[in-house]
């Protein structure tokens, strides 16, 4: 009993697993995948954080207010004598003001590092569209991963179901004493295998769906119906367009371009920092309690002109630092151009390669079942052994796993091809 148990457990938590079946199409996975993914949801908000990383550099050329309430007790009559040079008459007195700090005039440096910030938002935001690609071509694997798993498992089912029939049969011809033992113990082995092969295809089926699964943005084990795509358009004629467009329009790549851009006007605000800069303070307001002495309100204005002299070289290393760093992005863009060409070319490749393979298995399995069907009839008409037909019946089974494959292999190089050319957005 509790063998029967052990055995019944398993086919029963399968079962519960295939009964909670969605629909699922290849476009409903990407669009779960770019509305749940947390990778997309960080990264937009990432692009979304860099750009009010540009709206606070551009503060610093906005006026300056603050409200101040001061306090104070003093000796009456006496003189600071020690400290920083200033005013050095001690008063009493209550009062409250405002002040105001704005910057006239500071060489563009500022409006450099505001323009340094905007490119690097806005390659933050191109790199938020890089995430998504990189997630849709993550459900492109799991989706086309979990087709090519049910289909290796209904060719499994379908072979199981075959070799069942071929071993009812030569037990029949057994018991009529038309075959030996011999070759309905090859059939039970056979079907034995199949059973095993059928094992084998089950999980791998349901590790395919939990990949996909995650690949949508679900932390739960789901099991979808999934429907087969439609083949895709012809493949380009040649891959040099496609590296050129991608080298255009890809995201990753526009992300470095702006980055190399930012590095810049980074190192151009670098070099106006050893500049001069012009600022006007202003300030006013009343006294409450106070000191006879003093009069009711005040108001006072100045300028500032602040011209760096020495400062043992640091703006001129920051600014060689900076000019530096421009230059290894630039090398850095230059590097990642090449790498996208060339994984278009081979994408290219691998494609057409996939594609000529679906033909080549169709063939090879329209070949694979007259095999069958010849040594099927020539075991009956006792001209071949049951060795004959096993081998017959393998490789028909070895060619329709291929072919089932074959398909499924096309579309995941295809949405390769698509991601290396920036296409798959």
């Amino acid at each position: 009993m509790r063998r029967l148990a052990r055995r019944i457990a398993p086919l029963i938590a399968v079962a519960a697993f295939a009964q909670e079946t969605a629909p699922l199409t290849l476009e409903e996975a990407a669009a779960l995948a770019l509305r749940n993914h947390p990778r997309v949801a960080a990264a937009r908000l990432s692009a979304e954080a860099s750009q009010e990383t540009a709206k606070q550099t551009r503060t610093q050329l906005s006026p300056v207010f603050a409200a101040n309430f001061t306090g104070s007790v003093a000796e009456h009559g006496g003189r600071i004598g020690a400290g920083q040079l200033n005013a050095s008459s001690l008063f009493s007195r209550t009062g409250a003001g405002i002040s105001i700090t704005q910057v006239l005039f500071d060489f563009g440096r500022v409006s450099a590092l505001t323009a340094s910030a905007k490119s690097r938002a806005a390659a933050q935001t191109e790199m938020s569209a890089a995430v998504r690609a990189e997630v849709l071509l993550r459900v492109h694997e799991a989706y086309f991963r979990a087709l090519s798993a049910r289909a290796l498992e209904r060719v499994a089912r379908e072979t199981l179901e075959a070799r069942k029939l071929i071993l009812r049969q030569i037990s029949a011809l057994v018991a009529s004493n038309l075959r030996s033992t011999l070759d309905q113990s090859f059939a039970e082995l056979n079907a034995i295998e199949a059973e095993l092969a059928v094992d084998r295809a089950e999980n791998e089926a349901r590790s395919a769906m939990v990949h996909l699964a995650a690949a949508v943005g679900s932390g739960e084990e789901r099991s979808y119906r999934l429907a087969d795509p439609e083949m895709p358009e012809p493949l380009a004629p040649d891959a040099e367009a496609l590296s050129r467009e991608a080298i255009r329009g890809r995201p990753d790549i526009a992300s470095l371009r702006l980055n190399v851009e930012a590095a810049r006007q980074f190192a151009e605000s670098e070099r106006r920092q050893s500049l001069p800069s012009v600022t006007a303070t202003g300030v006013g307001g009343f006294l409450g309690i106070r000191d006879q002495r003093l009069r009711p309100h005040y108001a006072a204005l100045g300028l500032n002109l602040n011209i760096p002299v020495f400062n043992g070289g640091l703006f001129d290393s920051r600014r060689r630092e900076a000019g530096l760093r421009a230059e290894v992005s630039s090398h850095e863009l230059r590097d990642l151009e090449i790498r996208v060409a060339r994984d278009v070319r081979a994408a290219w490749i691998d494609a057409g390669n996939a594609y000529r393979r679906l033909a080549l298995t169709g063939k090879t399995l329209e070949y694979a079942g007259k095999t069958v069907r010849l040594a099927r009839s020539r075991y009956e008409l006792g001209l071949a052994t049951v060795v004959e037909l096993n081998q017959a019946e393998l490789s028909r089974t070895s060619a329709e796993v291929t072919a089932a494959a074959a398909r499924y292999d096309y579309l995941w190089r295809r949405s390769v091809l698509n991601y290396h050319a920036g296409a798959l957005r």
